[in-house]
C-alpha cells in the first residue's frame, strides 16, 4: 500500500460511484481507477479472440493481465486493450452482458486485484479506486473505504439517462446484475467492514461529492 491517501469506494451500478470518483479525484489531485471497465475490458479481449466465455476453464487459461492498460488520469479516463482503445466498445451490450460471467472467474479476478493493487502502489498522488469488492478484497486497508448505493428506481432512472435507455428494461438488467454480483462465490457484492455507507437516493451528485472530500480531507488530515 502507498503511503499517499488511498480512496476506496464500492457499491452496485447506477449508485452513483463512478461520477462521485472521477470528480473526487479531480478535485483532490488524485489518479482515479474505474476497475469495473478493467473487467469489461478483459471480457472484450476474450471475445475479441473468438472465446466462449461461458467457458471457464478455457478463460483462466487465455485471459491475460498485461493486456490492460486502464488510464488513472480523472481528465481522460479510459481504458486500451494491447493498445486498442475500447472505452466506448466495453460499453456496448455485447460486453454489458458477458461481464459478470467473466468477473466471477477466480483466476480472472486474481489478475485483476493483482494489477488493481499495483496500480493504487504505484500512485504517487494518491488514488480513488471504485468497483465491485474494492473495500473488502482489493484494497481492505485503503485510508478511506466507503459503500454507495442507493434504491433500484433511483439507480435505474440514472443509468437509462446515461445511456439513453428505456427505464424498465434499465431496471430489469440492473436487477440480473445485482444478483449475479451478490450471489457469486469469488468477492461478491457486500458492504466491506469498516466502510461508510453513502445513501445517494434522494441526494444530488454534487452534494455527494461534497460529502465524500469532506470525509477524504478529514483522513488526511
Amino acid at each position: 500500500m502507498p503511503n499517499s491517501l488511498v480512496i476506496a469506494i464500492d457499491g452496485p451500478s447506477g449508485s452513483g460511484k463512478s461520477s462521485v470518483a472521477r470528480a473526487v479525484a479531480t478535485e483532490l489531485g488524485l489518479d482515479y481507477l474505474d476497475t469495473g471497465s478493467m473487467y469489461r475490458a478483459m471480457t472484450w479481449f476474450l471475445q475479441n479472440q473468438g472465446i466462449d466465455v461461458t467457458d471457464a476453464q478455457t478463460v483462466a487459461t487465455l485471459a491475460k493481465a498485461e493486456v490492460i492498460q486502464p488510464s488513472v488520469d480523472p481528465s481522460e479516463p479510459g481504458i486500451r486493450v494491447a493498445g486498442t482503445d475500447v472505452s466506448e466498445a466495453i460499453r456496448g451490450p455485447e460486453v454489458t452482458s458477458a461481464v459478470s460471467a467473466v468477473s466471477a472467474i477466480p483466476k480472472v479476478r486474481e489478475l485483476m486485484v493483482n494489477l488493481q493493487r499495483q496500480l493504487a502502489a504505484n500512485s504517487k498522488s494518491g488514488i480513488v479506486v471504485e468497483g465491485r469488492d474494492i473495500c473488502s478484497v482489493v484494497l481492505p486497508d485503503a485510508s478511506v473505504k466507503l459503500f454507495i448505493t442507493a434504491d433500484p428506481e433511483a439507480r435505474a432512472n440514472r443509468r437509462a439517462k446515461e445511456n439513453h435507455e428505456d427505464v424498465s428494461a434499465t431496471k430489469t438488467e440492473l436487477a440480473k446484475r445485482d444478483l449475479a454480483d451478490s450471489t457469486r462465490e469469488v468477492s461478491p457484492l457486500e458492504i466491506a467492514e469498516g466502510a461508510r455507507v453513502i445513501d445517494t437516493t434522494h441526494l444530488e451528485l454534487a452534494e455527494v461529492i461534497a460529502q465524500v472530500i469532506d470525509i477524504a480531507r478529514a483522513a488526511r488530515g
